[in-house]
């Protein structure tokens, strides 16, 4: 009897040793980062597609291409921009793939479905592309991480300094789903805070070709400023066309919410001059930003070195570091590292990512001018605007993590 006792301590042994070493160090032998984006939509250019990819592959190479001892793989796929596309591939690389971290995500409806689902199996998503400030507010969770800008943020840049100008009656023109309805509701916001005064909005499907009938609403609308909720090649699209019909000839100013230095270069800073957009970082502000884009520049076939795409390399750099401070993969160790450290790189100065899942990190205001020394010197940053003041307070975000 004793022997048998002494074996069935043995085995309990065991098994207590083989589950306390499965909660550390790596699971399944690899790290798996998975970047699901917009690889052929209106966004590809701009915020996602293969310049992701190449953002995320060129931090793996960096950090030395393992964690732990263990190897790190990047994979990536296509949600085309619906929500069930990319919840039924995030399900996929969850459940057989054994991703660890989901990123990019951009489109706000996407990154709305593919947080939730990825939280409920305890996967941490690093959304960059997106903007609805709902992912860190209503729609928050223990796992989702809300990286480089929200719709609060880049309102309060754009919104605050046109009204300040004088641009004090809007209309909108706005992509019709979350991120436009969160862009519009937010920069409303901050415009009647300011005393301003908003007379319309048109809602516009994604990837629409013909705006012209949204820019006749907003001419006749008699608003001084026409604020654009869309973003990628729809914001392209909206500007090149009011250029053409006249539109600032005749006064009216455009404003345009959500810009990068990729869909200035595809307007033109000749149409574009004076445009005032709202960045979460921009290349050559410094020393390590502009090395950082001339590294990226070899390594992305020349893609553009949007404020998305350092947003990328950045978290990826983060995530692995949290993965080696916590000495496990494990999505609740390394949620509680990423909440400890300061993201102080070339992207986010004293980044700091709140128990909401927000990274705090200073925005710049952006002025669009002509001449510049390089291909995508295309602006001059006007303002720096402190985390403290571009992000909405954790106490009033929403987000009530304690109740789920």
């Amino acid at each position: 009897m004793k022997g048998i006792h002494l074996a069935g301590v043995c085995a309990a042994a065991l098994l207590l040793g083989a589950s306390a070493a499965s909660a550390d160090g790596i699971s399944d032998g690899v790290v798996k980062i998975g970047v699901l984006g917009d690889m052929s939509g209106v966004y590809k250019s701009s915020f996602s597609g293969d310049g992701a990819i190449a953002a995320v592959k060129m931090a793996v190479k960096d950090f030395g291409g393992t964690v732990l001892g263990k190897p790190i793989e990047v994979i990536s796929a296509d949600h085309q921009n619906k929500p069930d596309i990319a919840s039924a591939t995030a399900r996929q690389w969850i459940d057989e793939q054994k991703v660890d971290m989901i990123t990019d995500l951009t489109n706000s409806a996407v990154a709305l479905a593919v947080q939730k689902l990825a939280s409920d199996k305890h996967t941490i998503t690093m959304a960059t592309g997106p903007g609805t400030s709902d992912l860190t507010g209503k729609a928050c969770t223990k796992y989702g991480i809300h990286y480089g800008y929200d719709t609060h943020a880049l309102a309060v840049g754009t919104g605050t300094a046109v009204v300040k100008a004088g641009g004090t009656s809007w209309y909108f023109i706005t992509a019709d789903y979350a991120f436009g309805h969160a862009l519009l509701k937010d920069t409303s916001d901050v415009v009647e805070k300011l005393g301003g005064k908003v007379l319309g909005n048109s809602m516009a499907p994604t990837a629409t070709a013909d705006f012209s009938s949204y820019l006749l609403q907003a001419q006749n609308s008699g608003a001084k400023v026409i604020g654009l909720a869309n973003a990628g090649g729809d914001t392209v699209n909206s500007i090149k066309q009011a250029h053409e019909f006249g539109i600032t000839d005749g006064g009216q100013q455009l404003a345009g919410l959500l810009v990068t230095i990729s869909d200035v270069q595809s307007i033109g800073t000749d149409v574009a001059k004076g445009l005032s957009f709202t960045s979460g970082w921009y290349w050559n502000t410094d020393d390590k930003s502009k090395e950082w884009a001339k590294r990226y520049a070899e390594v992305s076939d020349n893609a553009a070195p949007t404020f998305v795409r350092a947003a990328d390399y950045s978290l990826t750099i983060a995530y692995l570091n949290a993965i080696k401070a916590a000495g496990t993969d494990n999505a609740d160790a390394v949620r509680e590292e990423l909440g400890k450290m300061k993201i102080d790189d070339f992207f986010a100065k004293g980044g700091q990512i709140r128990k909401d899942g927000l990274l705090i990190h200073d925005m710049y205001l952006l002025t669009v001018k002509q001449g510049g020394e390089s291909k995508w010197d295309v602006a001059n940053v006007t303002a720096t605007i402190p985390g403290k003041d571009a992000y909405v307070a954790e106490a009033d975000s929403g987000c009530s993590l304690d109740a789920k």
